[in-house]
């Protein structure tokens, strides 16, 4: 058992690999704070759209998706919006097969669909999620109430609106070209006989080759002799893999899923156990309210984590995302913020399993 607990933040494609990993290995991850996601856009092609605007990723102060635009603040103090339908171009093609929009694996999901300016939506999904919430309540981390019927009826609307749209894709997609692996209704015992006759190559041909990889880089961490790494833009092999290991195939969130952790496509949000409309009473820094800062805030104060496995921006390349492991709460708040662009999230993992500190 690791001696490590992770409070991990991710996606809902970063959160499927994460209880992949909690299903088939011994996971540092403990709490998996999962977020509302709709598409994320290629870091590469962003830069390319913002030269038809006369603009570079350093003169961005914020980033904000709404009401079918991208809104960028420049450090100028003007805003620019671009139509949401060109901004579409620039979307990772892999988001097109994603059916998930709140990250329904997870122990806690939070998003700002249907809950007011300033206020987040919270999805409660497991006892260990509610004990968290009501833990931040007390301690007056955060406030919480119930969301209103229509609250609760648009978000249903908009989750139920990416699972038409996008098992349209993947039926589309497989007309034409590899099924989509992780939709295939198998059961536990085809699944593992599948992932023990697949590896790498496997991995490569039905999920790298095809534009279905996420780059969440669960691969690259889980290889036990280090021969994944992850480039910008796919997962690359040097060397062969060892005889009898499948560890890349078996935890990837793009191959079969396992039926403890499969999407029900007939419940637009998943199971849970409650959902809130929830206010920080301690950050401000952040989008959808700062909840997420508040909640690592509140597991790393009272120790129930021993550390967060975050995403933030690098210093010497603008809105470029790399992801961290912290103790620092001030790290975290600095963190704070949608990218809006994917990274290998997995990938400061490899440093606690090969014990560098």
């Amino acid at each position: 058992m690791s001696e490590h607990k992770i409070a991990m933040v991710g996606t809902p494609c970063e959160i499927m690999a994460a209880s992949k990993l909690q299903y088939y290995t011994d996971s540092p991850i403990d709490v998996k704070l999962g977020l509302f996601c709709m598409e994320n856009f290629s870091y590469k092609y962003f830069e390319n759209l913002l030269e038809e605007y006369d603009l570079k990723m350093d003169d961005i102060e914020k980033f904000q998706i709404d009401k079918g635009f991208v809104f960028l603040s420049l450090k100028t103090k003007e805003t620019v919006k671009i139509p949401l339908s060109v901004a579409k171009r620039i979307i990772r093609k892999n988001c097109n097969i994603c059916v998930e929009l709140t990250s329904e694996t997870s122990d806690i999901s939070v998003g700002s669909i249907g809950s007011d300016d300033g206020w987040s939506t919270v999805i409660i999904r497991t006892e260990k999620g509610e004990e968290i919430v009501n833990g931040a309540i007390e301690q007056k981390f955060i406030e919480a109430k119930d969301l209103t019927e229509f609250q609760f009826n648009l978000l249903n609307k908009l989750a139920g609106n990416k699972i038409s749209k996008n098992l349209e894709h993947i039926e589309n997609k497989e007309f034409l070209a590899r099924p989509v692996l992780y939709q295939r209704q198998k059961s536990d015992d085809s699944i593992n006989k599948e992932i023990s006759e697949s590896n790498f190559l496997d991995l490569k041909s039905n999920i790298i080759d095809i534009g279905a990889c996420v780059l969440c880089g669960a691969c690259e961490y889980v290889c036990p002799d280090n021969l994944i790494t992850i480039d910008d833009t796919k997962p690359i092999m040097r060397g062969e893999c060892p005889q009898d290991c499948h560890a890349c195939f078996a935890v990837c969130p793009r191959t079969f899923t396992p039926q403890d952790l499969r999407n029900d496509n007939t419940k637009a949000i998943g199971d849970f156990i409650k959902v809130l409309t929830v206010r920080s009473l301690k950050h401000s820094q952040g989008q959808d309210g700062s909840i997420i800062t508040t909640l690592l805030d509140y597991l790393l104060t009272n120790e129930i984590v021993t550390e967060a496995l975050i995403v933030d921006k690098k210093d010497d390349l603008a809105w470029k995302p790399y992801a961290k492991i912290t103790k620092d709460i001030d790290e975290v708040v600095k963190s704070g913020g949608t990218k809006y662009s994917v990274c290998p999230v997995f990938k400061p993992l490899k440093d606690i399993k090969e014990g560098v500190n």
